[in-house]
């Protein structure tokens, strides 16, 4: 954890996990050489988290209206570097042009505008994302989960999927790290079904052919430090 003070604070509503096993060698490529691929049990794992970001805010300033609440999807991978392990970002989808846009200065972190909706029918949450670029095929996930549980114990597995704090990337030529604090996360068990997914369309061949461990939870407030430069000290 930096010693630095936190310099943003989110709120995650109503977060969805999906988690697909994956062959440490079909995402070697895709992962900066500097980051280990973390596994468990020999598996990499491949997830794609969905939520509602609401109250997103600057340290001492207070949230914006109109770009502090957006919908957003992420797809990661699970890496280590050093001592620590965290995730690594292919995705970061939101359906919010400005936030996509500053967000995204520098090159730091994948942020991408994309069209983002949801519907809710009783205790089924569908949603969709659609991220289109010039030239390529629309990137699509549409997905339905329900949870089905009261908050677990979580087992090894599910605590190694979403205990992480730390996340990579790499941006001119650098490894950044980023640390997030929250408390750990109350899960529930969901089921989901997945009825659309060109995500990530490099690894598709291993995730279309089973349906993906689910997990909800309802809430979540993170604080967020300055990305440092790995290998800087930290002051």
């Amino acid at each position: 954890m930096s010693r630095l003070p936190w310099v943003m604070t989110q709120e995650w509503h109503d977060v969805c996990f999906l988690h697909w096993p994956i062959a440490p060698e079909d995402i070697r490529q895709y992962v900066p050489k500097e980051l280990e691929i973390d596994t468990f049990d020999g598996a990499a794992w491949l997830s794609i988290v969905y939520f509602q970001m609401k109250e997103m805010r600057v340290r001492f300033m207070p949230a914006i209206p109109r770009i502090s609440s957006f919908l957003e999807l992420n797809v990661r991978t699970y890496v280590k570097f050093k001592e620590k392990s965290g995730v690594y970002f292919f995705n970061l989808d939101v359906n919010q042009v400005l936030v996509a846009k500053f967000a995204g200065i520098g090159g730091i972190l994948p942020f991408q505008y994309a069209n983002i909706y949801e519907k809710r029918n009783h205790n089924i949450l569908t949603f969709q994302n659609r991220r289109e670029q010039d030239g390529q095929a629309p990137e699509i996930l549409i997905a339905s989960v329900k949870p089905t549980s009261e908050p677990i114990m979580k087992t090894p597995l599910d605590f190694w999927l979403t205990e992480r704090h730390y996340l990579w990337t790499k941006a001119m030529g650098m490894l950044i790290q980023q640390y997030n604090e929250h408390t750990p996360w109350i899960l529930q068990r969901a089921h989901g079904i997945v009825h659309e997914n060109t995500m990530v369309p490099f690894l598709m061949c291993q995730v279309q052919v089973q349906q993906p461990i689910v997990h909800y939870a309802e809430y979540k407030k993170a604080f967020l430090y300055l990305p440092i430069k790995e290998g800087y000290a930290e002051k």
